[in-house]
């Protein structure tokens, strides 16, 4: 259980270093031309692209393009206060980025990418309840949120709730069958051990 702790610690970590990365940038990325032609498809045309797996490169594109209009809050205000949320994250300073989130969470409930920092946040000071409480928001809003699903697989998974954790992440490869290599390795490992506690 240590190992895949520290497993999945170190898969958040690095999803919350490369918002880190990507945030300066967050007022710019909103009005940034997209690669190729996916700037003028719908969302409905990026997922159809991204569920269809054996095209690794157009799959990757239309990940980056979704995840991309995630990140745009269309407010100033919450553009900036992701920002230095993240910012925050980068030198460890929880207490203030969470302080930007709830802010973030409070001034625009609808915007699920929000809710989706605050809750890597929560998994990273090890509060479970919370963090499932907020991706359960994300899904609300966005229920083909695979980052969303992938992480609410992992942490039902280490707090017992194989089955539950065996649909999620499975629903979110249905959904983005180019996710991290993790997801995939956790699934095969799950699925034995759910049938078998079936039988």
């Amino acid at each position: 259980m240590k190992a895949m702790m520290a497993i999945m610690r170190a898969f958040v970590v690095s999803l919350v270093a490369l918002a880190a990365l990507a945030a300066p940038s967050l007022s710019l990325a909103k009005d940034a031309p997209s690669p190729g032609d996916l700037g003028s498809q719908s969302l409905e045309q990026l997922f159809a692209t991204l569920g269809t797996p054996g095209d690794e490169q157009a799959g990757s594109a239309a990940e980056a393009e979704i995840q991309r209009r995630w990140l745009a809050s269309g407010s100033d205000t919450i553009d900036l206060l992701m920002q230095w949320a993240a910012e925050a994250v980068a030198t460890k300073n929880y207490p203030r980025a969470f302080d930007f989130l709830d802010a973030v969470v409070t001034l625009k409930p609808n915007y699920a990418e929000g809710w989706n920092r605050r809750a890597t946040l929560f998994f990273l000071q090890d509060d479970y309840g919370k963090a499932i409480s907020d991706l359960e928001k994300v899904l609300a809003l966005e229920p083909r949120h695979f980052g969303a699903l992938s992480g609410l697989g992992m942490i039902l998974n280490e707090i017992g709730r194989k089955k539950e954790a065996l649909a999620a992440l499975q629903q979110a490869l249905v959904i983005d069958p180019y996710l991290d290599d993790q997801v995939r390795d956790t699934v095969k490992s799950l699925e034995p051990e759910v049938a078998g506690r079936e039988i």
